[in-house]
């Protein structure tokens, strides 16, 4: 008698303790939808795509005054400086392009941080990374984005 007492004590104090870690769960998040929706995101999309059009402005501006050079010096000359421009640009872009998608990401996390302590999450996962299981939050941090400064 005192064996089987002592086992079901020991087994609820087992489940107990199981329940306890359990009682978060797993949050997860499509990372693309939330992005899609998030108009920080929408805005930085629109100005790289402003600078891209603007570098491809810059090319056939150039084409055409190379068209109108007319000693073999002066177009390697002038090769040879645009190149060193359309360099420096190129890497601006791409410089402000990892800064914006940084930004992007640092403020998706934070409202996916915010949303799991609201909801009492162990963790918050991407989509691609759920198999089965877990709490779909991603309309909760597009929300939380929206409130968002």
């Amino acid at each position: 008698m005192k064996k089987t007492l002592a086992i079901t004590a020991l087994a609820l104090a087992m489940c107990g303790f199981c329940s306890k870690a359990m009682a978060g769960g797993v949050g997860y998040i499509d990372y693309q939808k939330v992005q899609a929706n998030y108009s920080y995101a929408q805005s930085a999309v629109k100005e790289l795509d402003a600078k891209r059009l603007e570098l491809q402005q810059y090319m056939v501006d150039k084409e055409k005054q190379y068209k109108a050079l007319d000693t073999p010096l002066k177009k390697q000359n002038f090769e040879d400086a645009t190149a060193r421009e359309f360099n420096a640009k190129q890497e601006a872009l791409m410089k402000l392009q990892a800064q914006k998608g940084e930004q992007i990401y640092n403020k998706i996390q934070a409202a996916a941080k915010q949303v799991l302590v609201e909801q009492k999450l162990d963790a918050v996962l991407d989509t691609n990374a759920v198999f089965i299981g877990g709490v779909d939050i991603t309309d909760l941090v597009i929300q939380k984005l929206k409130t968002m400064p």
